[in-house]
């Protein structure tokens, strides 16, 4: 075979997209400390210079954060940081919290020991951690807790839907977990859906998620109710 009649291989850019995640975790980590604020815009012009990129890996970082819904994208106009109202956000959180009690129930049936027992590792974790100043850290920890537990089900079509709305709703759960209350209520619900597990109680676990990601409703809008009074201190 000639040069010519030999075709080339098209591989993407793996640096680029490494970039793009990169930035989409700084960006994701401003959104949840409240540096860029809901409703805010992401010029992209400063942004990519404050960052050190190009405006097309800034964009790819972007669109990550807009798929996980903490940001909205238009043609015409610049970025802007996603503003939900508490009643998409718990409407969003009573969808989540039948997704994790079924991921629950099927867990108990799916899951091998092994899991059971990093599930565990992860609510240990969380216990030692419990003072950490690092609330980032320690909201990952909780995070991939309900992940690891989803992905015990081994159900891929449970598995995409919960991813879905799971990254929605990361800024407002984040927000939630801030409150010291919230982490010592999420400690007792997931030792709880531990020890369910260990005893592959469906009802049990399936009802204790269901429960947790319910409560977090009643956070949550104490959340919106105090970035109501900021607001209107702050005018």
């Amino acid at each position: 075979m000639s040069p010519k009649q030999q075709t080339t291989t098209s591989f993407p850019s793996l640096p680029r997209q490494r970039l793009g995640e990169r930035i989409a975790d700084v960006l994701r980590q401003q959104i949840l400390l409240g540096h860029l604020t809901p409703g805010k815009n992401i010029p992209e012009r400063e942004t990519a210079a404050a960052l050190g990129v190009s405006r097309t890996p800034l964009r790819e970082g972007l669109l990550v954060l807009e798929a996980e819904g903490l940001v909205e994208m238009s043609p015409s106009k610049s970025p802007v940081v996603a503003n939900p109202s508490f009643v998409e956000v718990s409407h969003l959180l009573l969808v989540q919290s039948a997704l994790e009690g079924l991921a629950g129930e099927c867990a108990c049936e799916e899951a091998t020991q092994q899991e059971i027992d990093e599930i565990e590792a992860k609510h240990q974790m969380m216990l030692a951690n419990v003072q950490e100043p690092d609330q980032i850290k320690f909201f990952q920890i909780d995070m991939s807790f309900h992940e690891a537990i989803v992905a015990a089900t081994k159900n891929p079509s449970l598995i995409k839907t919960h991813r879905q709305y799971h990254s929605r709703l990361w800024r407002v759960r984040f927000l939630s977990a801030r409150h010291r209350a919230a982490r010592d209520k999420a400690m007792i619900d997931h030792g709880r859906i531990v020890e369910g597990l260990k005893q592959r109680d469906k009802e049990r676990v399936s009802l204790e998620m269901k429960d947790h990601l319910r409560r977090a409703i009643d956070n949550i809008r104490i959340v919106f109710a105090e970035e109501e009074t900021s607001k209107a201190s702050g005018e």
